[in-house]
């Protein structure tokens, strides 16, 4: 359920679409630092490589100053801003700088369903539910087939503990995108919450997951999420690790997500959060 991204941007995207960060995301900045080397003064190069550094990298005040330097360069771009704040409202800490640039990349483009996206995600990573999901419910209406602001707004019920009308985004967020791994995930998920509840869904969810990875590329991240939201530590922190070992870009979202919680308390949780480096 963790396993989105934000937008379908060359090579950067697909280590949130199912590809393995470790062969994408690499690309991604040496293609921005190529851009850089014909032309200096572009500033979404910058981003690009302030994103991967914060994403991939784990390297947060590096990847902060690259989007300064995006900010300087082009003040009235956007995207910069809508990146920033996705980062900044993953890692945790800064929540309303978070939620102001989401809201400043909106101002600079009010028309951009991702960008309204990204306004409202921030709000939902703060937990500020009910206004990320009158945020994602305006995008909704006003981009009916776009499906990563159904996504969000699963999150979003999800956080709030309404675990049917989650489950019916995550299914319409599948369909809209054609995701086949996604729509066979989201009817079990629906079918064992139906005759279970949520700890059947997720018991389901995990059985899918695990299958699916034999094949593809499955985050271990987004396993864990599962195996924390069912009381279960050990194997959170078992798939947790792996992730860690793997580069897990998802990682840097470990301090803001509410499917955690249950682990927080646990001295793993703290040592895991100490090697990823994430700002305290």
């Amino acid at each position: 359920m963790g396993a989105h991204g934000v937008e379908r941007r060359a090579y950067g995207v697909l280590t949130n679409y199912g590809s393995d960060p470790n062969d994408v995301t690499p690309k991604a900045s040496a293609a921005a630092e190529k851009a850089l080397e014909l032309d200096s003064t572009l500033a979404r190069p910058h981003a690009i490589l302030g994103y991967n550094k914060m994403l991939y990298d784990w390297d947060f005040s590096g990847g902060e100053a690259e989007f300064r330097r995006a900010f300087r360069l082009d003040p009235s771009d956007a995207t910069p801003h809508q990146w920033f704040s996705e980062t900044l409202s993953y890692i945790g800490g800064r929540a309303q700088e978070s939620i102001d640039e989401g809201n400043r990349a909106r101002q600079l483009d009010p028309l951009s369903p991702i960008i309204g996206f990204q306004q409202a995600q921030a709000y939902s990573l703060a937990r500020q539910f009910d206004k990320a999901i009158e945020l994602y419910q305006k995008v909704i209406a006003d981009n009916p087939n776009f499906g990563l602001p159904h996504w969000g707004l699963a999150r979003s019920y999800w956080g709030e503990h309404r675990y049917q009308q989650a489950i019916q985004e995550f299914e319409i967020d599948a369909q809209l995108e054609d995701d086949k791994n996604g729509i066979e995930y989201t009817a079990a998920l629906d079918a064992a919450f139906r005759s279970g509840g949520w700890p059947s869904a997720l018991r389901k969810g995990i059985e899918v997951l695990l299958a699916q990875s034999k094949t593809g590329y499955v985050p271990p991240y987004t396993i864990a999420e599962l195996y924390a939201d069912l009381g279960d530590k050990e194997h959170a922190f078992e798939r947790l690790n792996i992730a860690y070992q793997q580069r897990g870009h998802l990682l840097y979202g470990l301090r803001t997500d509410f499917a955690f919680d249950f682990l927080r308390s646990d001295p793993r949780y703290a040592e895991l959060v100490r090697r990823i480096g994430l700002p305290q």
